[in-house]
């Protein structure tokens, strides 16, 4: 691990209209990580999502991706740089088969090189493969989640934003996705997940930030979280 995080968000303070919505918070993600940051639903994970990504920008505080500022640039040009937003609402468009969904997405990375090709892309996901020629409006909820995922990853992100990947899907398609979230660590993807699911969290997880009420209440290893009942029952109620 480097000594220079891929991505670092330094003690922002992030509004809705007047509501203030977080308190200084501040995370680092390194390059090759994958980082969770959890907390109950209302805690603050999206709104320091949206802050990363531009859409609703800090009105202070600071954010670095590559080592270069870009708190206050458009999302457009934020995604250029190489973050990939999965959000949670698994925006696919579901008249287009799901080659189409990852046709509309495909672009080349910032310096120009194209990391996921559509053959890549199959060889990770094989059920998309199986279903490439299906309209998006007709998978399962888990195969509209990969879709989300692989139509990102067409994208060629340095990074993943993975907002609540396992929110509302069956057991066994969360084991599913938990598999691939490892497959995309172990080709190098680096991924920053917000996640209630602690287990989901745990297995994945290199590091966990907890947060609750728009601050950061918690920051160490997944190892070092699950060592702390105390924390995960103050902030998960598990």
């Amino acid at each position: 691990m480097t000594h220079t995080p891929l991505l670092t968000v330094e003690n922002i303070d992030t509004f809705y209209n007047d509501s203030h919505i977080l308190f200084g918070v501040s995370l680092a993600v390194y390059a090759g990580e994958c980082v969770s940051l959890m907390g109950r639903n209302g805690a603050g994970k999206t709104t320091t999502f949206r802050s990363i990504i531009g859409l609703t920008p800090p009105r202070t505080g600071g954010i670095t991706f590559h080592g270069q500022a870009i708190g206050g640039l458009s999302s457009h040009n934020i995604a250029r740089r190489g973050i990939g937003f999965v959000p949670e609402e698994r925006a696919i468009f579901p008249s287009l088969s799901v080659w189409e969904n990852l046709d509309v997405a495909r672009k080349s990375a910032a310096d120009g090189q194209t990391r996921w090709t559509f053959e890549r892309v199959y060889e990770v996901f094989p059920r998309l493969a199986e279903r490439k020629n299906q309209p998006g409006g007709t998978l399962s909820g888990g195969e509209q989640q990969m879709l989300t995922i692989a139509r990102t990853l067409m994208g060629s992100p340095d990074m993943l934003l993975l907002d609540e990947p396992s929110e509302g899907l069956a057991p066994l398609m969360v084991d599913i996705i938990g598999e691939l979230v490892a497959r995309l660590k172990r080709e190098g993807v680096t991924i920053l997940m917000a996640e209630q699911n602690l287990a989901f969290s745990l297995a994945l997880s290199d590091r966990v930030y907890m947060i609750d009420d728009g601050r950061v209440q918690f920051g160490g290893t997944a190892a070092e979280l699950e060592s702390r009942p105390d924390v995960i029952q103050r902030y998960l109620g598990v």
